[in-house]
C-alpha cells in the first residue's frame, strides 16, 4: 500500500465541504435571530384581558433563582433588551429545556417557542426585544436538575 499525501488531503476535503456546508447553513439561520427584532408580544395578545392574580412562590427546598437584569427599570423603550440569569443551588445544574415563559393574559399566552433560541443554561439573553404600547406582566419557569422548580414574575411597561 502506498500513501499518498495529497491524494488523502483531497478525499478529506471532499468529505468535510458537506460538514462545512450544514455548519454554514446553522449559522446562517440563526442571523435573523441574532439581527433583527424579536416580536416577543403581539397586538392582539396584549389586548387580551389581564389574567387573575399569579405569584411566584418558592418552595420547601431551594429551587433555582432566576435575576432580572434588564429591563433594570421597569419602564422601556422600544426596542428593549430582556437578559434574566438563572441561579441554581446546591450544586444543581439548570436544564434549559424546562425553561417556560407565559404571557399573563387570560386565556395564558406560552411565549416559549419565541424565546427558545436565546435560552441557555445561564439564563435568556434577547436585543432588539418588541412588544406594544402598554403593561406587560411575564411569568418565568424554570426547573434544576435535581427537579426542583424557581419562577419570577416579570413586569414592565412600555412607553410610546
Amino acid at each position: 500500500v502506498c500513501f499518498n499525501p495529497n491524494a488523502e488531503a483531497k478525499t478529506m476535503n471532499k468529505l468535510l465541504i458537506p460538514v462545512r456546508l450544514i455548519a454554514l447553513t446553522a449559522i446562517l439561520a440563526l442571523l435573523p435571530s441574532l439581527t433583527s427584532a424579536v416580536q416577543l408580544i403581539t397586538d392582539e395578545e396584549a389586548k387580551l384581558p389581564v389574567a387573575a392574580k399569579i405569584t411566584a412562590r418558592g418552595g420547601l427546598t431551594r429551587g433555582p433563582s432566576i435575576k432580572v437584569i434588564s429591563p433594570a427599570d421597569n419602564k422601556v423603550k422600544m426596542p428593549f433588551d430582556m437578559k434574566l440569569l438563572f441561579e441554581p443551588h446546591g450544586g444543581a445544574n439548570i436544564d434549559p429545556a424546562s425553561v417556560k415563559m407565559t404571557y399573563l393574559k387570560a386565556p395564558l399566552v406560552d411565549l416559549t417557542e419565541r424565546i427558545k433560541p436565546f435560552i441557555s443554561a445561564n439564563g435568556i439573553d434577547m436585543a432588539k426585544v418588541e412588544a406594544p404600547p402598554g403593561e406587560h406582566h411575564l411569568k418565568i419557569q424554570v426547573t434544576d436538575s435535581k427537579g426542583r422548580v424557581g419562577s419570577t414574575i416579570v413586569n414592565f411597561v412600555v412607553m410610546k
